[in-house]
């Protein structure tokens, strides 16, 4: 059985931690690097860092937060937002990423995702897949879930593998934040059509969620922010109740 990751997301604005509902309503929940280091601690897989405004202020991902978030931890840091060229792709893994996510720049410009992976590798290329049901069909979303590209996201997560993507990073934007649990069927749909790692993300309101994900999908990875945030649940409660129930996981 493959072992699953655990993943806490730090969204960001203005250099603080932030979580909003359905990509809006946003309230400042911390400091990013004191609660990175508590995952980390906490037995986190991977930790991901999203700067959740850079796309839609036309700027960079703030390198220096980068720097300091990837210097307190011992895990891997994915890091994403306002990366839209193979300059943007470079200063962020110079500053200390492990993975870059890209949302908007590779729907808008899909030719970035074959040029990021011919010079950095696969493994280091995530695509970050924001979804919303729209109709029968989930719509790729962009510039912060803000734009419908009208793209079918099961069509644009097949070409983003064709392409040579790592992973991706799946979004539900009709889940996110409302803490319901993970939209399984369009997690389920993504999975079953890529061959690639995919990371459940969006909906997360209690551990049994994270064990539902596992249980009923074959999802790489599950990502939350607001129960970690908040302190409903730790990353090792999270891990434990995982394994109770069968699902194989790294100890915390």
């Amino acid at each position: 059985m493959k072992i699953k990751r655990i993943i806490p997301c730090l969204d960001t604005k203005d250099g603080r931690v932030v979580k909003g509902t359905n990509f809006v309503s946003l309230k400042e929940l911390g400091d990013p690097v004191t609660m990175a280091k508590t995952y980390s601690d906490e037995g986190a897989d991977e930790l991901v860092l999203l700067d959740i405004t850079a796309t839609n202020e036309a700027r960079q991902t703030k390198l220096d937060l980068v720097k300091q978030v990837k210097k307190a931890i011992s895990i891997p840091l994915s890091v994403g937002g306002g990366i839209s060229s193979i300059h943007d792709i470079s200063d962020v893994l110079n500053a200390g990423a492990d993975k870059v996510s890209i949302n908007s720049a590779a729907v808008n410009h899909p030719e970035l995702i074959d040029k990021s992976v011919t010079q950095f590798g696969s493994e280091r290329i995530i695509i970050a897949i924001d979804a919303k049901q729209i109709g029968r069909n989930w719509h790729v979303m962009t510039r912060g879930g803000m734009k419908d590209t009208e793209i079918d996201a099961i069509k644009w997560a097949k070409e983003v593998v064709k392409r040579g993507a790592g992973e991706i990073l799946l979004t539900s934007m009709d889940r996110d934040g409302v803490k319901s649990g993970f939209d399984l069927d369009l997690t389920k749909a993504i999975v079953d059509a890529v061959d690639i790692p995919v990371i459940a993300s969006g909906g997360v309101g209690s551990a049994d969620d994270f064990v539902e994900a596992f249980q009923k999908t074959d999802v790489a990875a599950a990502l939350a922010a607001s129960i970690f945030h908040e302190g409903t649940y730790t990353v090792k409660e999270v891990k434990q109740l995982c394994k109770e129930n069968g699902v194989s996981i790294r100890e915390a």
